[in-house]
């Protein structure tokens, strides 16, 4: 499993556009066309809310990828 890790500018990132900061697809809407499919996962529950907010120390998965979300 590949794991990375995301330093958060404000107090969340929107599960879609942090697809998208990450590299895991090419824009916010693509992000939303993941996150509707069922594909990612927050802290190991399934995520279906497009613009969900993610906080420091969530873990989202998509796939292989984890990412660890961290405060700046």
């Amino acid at each position: 499993m590949q794991k990375l890790s995301f330093t958060l500018d404000g107090e969340y990132v929107e599960v879609n556009q942090l697809l998208k900061l990450v590299g895991l697809c090419d824009s916010g809407g693509a992000g939303k066309v993941i996150v509707a499919g069922g594909a990612v996962k927050v802290d190991g529950k399934q995520e279906l809310r497009k613009t969900a907010k993610i906080r420091a120390g969530q873990v989202v998965t998509l796939g292989d990828v984890s990412i660890k979300v961290q405060a700046a």
